[in-house]
């Protein structure tokens, strides 16, 4: 697949590594420029210094930001204002919220926040909100949030979203890839059929990455490992990621979830709009309860 996206503008979040740096190559391969953004300063020179080595000479940005703090993706976004401007655009073409993290032992956030809720769903929700006007601006822009087939057989309890009373790693991991999809309908929900900005939730099947290495116990870094060697190489999960942001024609598709740039029926409780509704008030209150 190769479409030239020159003149287009994309933000790729969590793209040093894995899917995320395989996307933003990919879409600067294809002429595009490129936002990354990446929480250690030492990956995003190298990403940055990498792509602005490919031929296609596309412009290249890497910002710095731990997606975990609300304080952070306000900055953030500021930042990717900035950006564009700097480049003199006035619009974004898409956005790819990929940045996740897998942690074994409840954690939580400088914002009081569980940290897999903090970044695997809050900090897409509220960059999104942050970066509206401007993909709203651009004549067919994207927002494409990575969820997973974990989502299946999740299901969120609105007594205990963050699983603070009885945590457990896989099954919080599974309820933000499903809050990835209910997010996702939601935003197609308020925008309406006939809005130049689509939203789709990506999955992009077995991959192998490092999320599960970071930070956990031996037992949990060993299983993924094991798990992970029957994956598909992030180069190849990133082909259906991009297809959801340079395919023209699924504009006006109806389809939420997808996997290798084809629709794929989610969950029954990933398609439940009250839930979907509801979960985006919750998200609206944290976020607003954490800049207070």
């Amino acid at each position: 697949m190769h479409t030239d996206l020159s003149g287009k503008t994309f933000v790729v979040t969590g793209a040093t590594s894995g899917i995320g740096f395989a996307v933003a190559e990919l879409l600067a391969r294809q002429g595009a420029a490129v936002i990354g953004v990446g929480r250690s300063a030492e990956r995003c020179r190298q990403a940055e210094a990498h792509l602005r080595r490919l031929p296609a000479g596309a412009p290249v940005h890497y910002l710095l930001a731990d997606l975990s703090v609300q304080s952070e993706v306000q900055r953030l976004a500021g930042e990717i204002r900035g950006q564009l401007e700097a480049d003199g655009k006035s619009w974004l073409d898409g956005l790819v919220n990929n940045a996740a993290t897998f942690t074994y032992w409840l954690a939580l956030t400088p914002d009081g926040i569980e940290t897999q809720w903090a970044v695997n769903h809050l900090a897409a929700f509220a960059l999104t909100r942050r970066l509206l006007p401007l993909l709203l601006a651009a004549p067919a822009a994207r927002v494409v949030t990575v969820s997973s087939d974990s989502h299946y057989g999740a299901r969120l309890d609105w007594d205990d979203l963050q699983l603070r009373r009885r945590y457990n790693a896989l099954r919080a991991y599974g309820n933000t890839k499903l809050a990835n999809v209910l997010f996702t309908l939601e935003l197609n929900r308020r925008l309406g059929p006939d809005a130049s900005l689509r939203a789709f939730a990506a999955d992009p099947g077995l991959v192998k990455t490092d999320i599960a290495l970071k930070g956990n116990p031996a037992v949990a870094r060993w299983v993924w490992k094991l798990r992970r060697s029957g994956g598909v190489p992030p180069e190849q999960a990133a082909l259906g990621v991009v297809s959801l942001l340079a395919e023209p024609n699924l504009g006006g598709s109806g389809e939420v979830y997808w996997k290798d740039g084809r629709p794929k029926r989610p969950s029954r409780r990933a398609l439940d709009i009250e839930a979907a509704a509801r979960l985006w008030q919750v998200s609206e209150q944290m976020c607003d309860e954490v800049e207070a």
